[in-house]
């Protein structure tokens, strides 16, 4: 996917009123129109959050955030089964969020092999070091350090710098939540990972 490539830092905007671990986030009416701010905004990829009952989200949301803005789109709630993942095809889904820690390895490989099948890019998302072995062992491409906790939902800014490096060269990095701000930025940038 080429916007992972571009040079410089790019972002991952949330569209999510809600969080497994959290509760409510966000009350947000018009999800398109978040997009389109994120978009102006200078962001890459919009995150969509599609699962109902736990994220407050909808393929409805996805399919308004694709109508309405031209940067990626990634899904978050597509791949909880092989044949959902199919579903993101159909709703616009560039890119859909795989997260290591919730699945089991067979699981994980599976539903990796299938959403690149269907031309999408599955962004994997791990916490530990063990976590980007198994996204490698599952042949991930793509990625995505998560700083944040999801039990405490503590943030560990050390987390891409320490997981990153394993993870060059065989794939693209992201740090994923837990990116605080500029200096979080600049860290990841001036190559401190």
């Amino acid at each position: 996917m080429a916007v992972l490539r571009q040079a410089g830092v790019g972002v991952i905007a949330e569209v999510k009123r809600r969080s497994p671990s959290a509760g409510d986030l966000a009350l947000i009416d018009d999800p398109a129109q978040l997009a389109a701010e994120y978009e102006a905004g200078g962001a890459r990829i919009i995150s969509v959050a599609d699962r109902g009952a736990a994220l407050g989200g909808s393929l409805a949301d996805l399919d308004a955030v694709r109508a309405r803005v031209s940067v990626a789109d990634l899904a978050q709630g597509l791949h909880l089964r092989l044949v959902s993942s199919a579903r993101g095809t159909r709703h616009g889904a560039d890119v859909v969020l795989l997260i290591v820690a919730a699945l089991e390895q067979n699981t994980l490989i599976g539903l990796r092999e299938r959403i690149e099948s269907l031309g999408m890019t599955a962004l994997v998302e791990v916490h530990t070091e063990e976590e980007a072995t198994r996204a490698l062992d599952a042949g991930a491409r793509v990625i995505g350090v998560n700083a944040r906790n999801l039990n405490t939902l503590e943030v560990d800014r050390s987390a891409f710098e320490r997981i990153a490096p394993g993870c060059r060269a065989r794939s693209s990095r992201s740090p994923s939540p837990g990116s605080a701000g500029r200096h979080d930025l600049n860290r990841v940038r001036l190559g401190r990972s």
